[in-house]
């Protein structure tokens, strides 16, 4: 009796387990998908393939965990795991081009974050007796704002001009990268699946130039605090300014260049800027080196 019964539960078994290798096959797959980076030969899937892969997963786990619920075997938790997956990636972008917009926006955030940076930023006490009659007026500041003092960030005169300076750059940056995300958001229409990747090809380039520019802004912020380094804050804007001059390039290419007007002016705008700011450090750090020699002569 026990042997028939083991005969009837082999052809579930057998079942169940090509349900799982299908299974196990698709997790492989999709892994590899976001893994390693697709050759240049390969054909790009819409989110709507992904997005069809997902359900396709989430049926096959839903099969695969019907079987043998008596038995607490760990296809259950695996059940449970692919379905959270599943639920991630339906919570995805639908489109490229609003999933390109969204990383634009996190960036545009970063940016937004040092320049709140740079308005809290304080001139510096004129002198010490200053700082004792003013502590001695608020009598109530905390140590946590005593380490705060003791971090640095109180800025001499000269430091705080140049500090103003790249804030403005900092502040038409986030300006150029909202006007490329409202650009970007006016291109859903836009986004053809049969032109062989080569608009989605331009946004990442975009996004790419985006994401490099934020790194750069995180930088140039850190720059300002004492001691400030006038060479390394021109090699920074240079290299924003390089990064906006692609991104021009790339947005003037799209057919839809007449409506990117705004962006383009206010990319004119920060380069102008950036072109400023350029010429003040390089006056401030020739002042810098002949301050230096006169030092060293005496």
């Amino acid at each position: 009796c026990e042997g028939r019964r083991r005969e009837m539960a082999k052809p579930k078994r057998d079942e169940l387990n090509q349900i799982l290798f299908g299974y196990l096959n698709t997790i492989n797959d999709t892994l590899q998908l976001f893994d390693q980076s697709p050759p240049p030969t390969q054909d790009k899937l819409s989110w709507n393939d992904v997005l069809q892969m997902s359900d396709h997963l989430s049926k096959q786990a839903t099969i695969g965990g019907s079987y043998e619920k008596d038995r607490k075997p760990s296809v259950p938790q695996l059940t449970g795991a692919v379905w959270e997956a599943c639920s991630n990636l339906k919570k995805l972008p639908a489109t490229n081009v609003k999933a390109i917009g969204l990383a634009m926006t996190q960036v545009a955030v970063s940016v937004k974050d040092v320049l709140r940076e740079m308005k809290e930023v304080k001139e510096a006490c004129s002198s010490p007796e200053h700082d004792v009659s003013a502590n001695q007026e608020s009598g109530s500041l905390s140590s946590d704002e005593d380490d705060d003092d003791d971090l640095g960030d109180d800025l001499s005169p000269e430091e705080l001009e140049v500090a103003k300076l790249v804030a403005d750059i900092v502040s038409e940056t986030l300006m150029v990268i909202k006007e490329l995300i409202r650009d970007i958001t006016g291109m859903i229409k836009v986004e053809n699946p049969s032109d062989n990747g080569g608009f989605v090809d331009s946004l990442e380039k975009l996004l790419k130039l985006c994401q490099g520019i934020g790194v750069e802004i995180d930088e140039l912020g850190a720059c300002v605090y004492p001691p400030q380094e006038l060479s390394l804050m021109k090699q920074t804007v240079e290299r924003i300014k390089g990064k906006i001059g692609e991104i021009e390039a790339v947005v003037m290419g799209f057919k839809s260049s007449s409506s990117s007007d705004g962006f383009l002016r206010t990319c004119t705008r920060l380069q102008s800027l950036i072109q400023h700011t350029e010429t003040e450090l390089d006056a401030r750090s020739e002042g810098e080196v002949v301050s230096k020699r006169k030092n060293v002569t005496l």
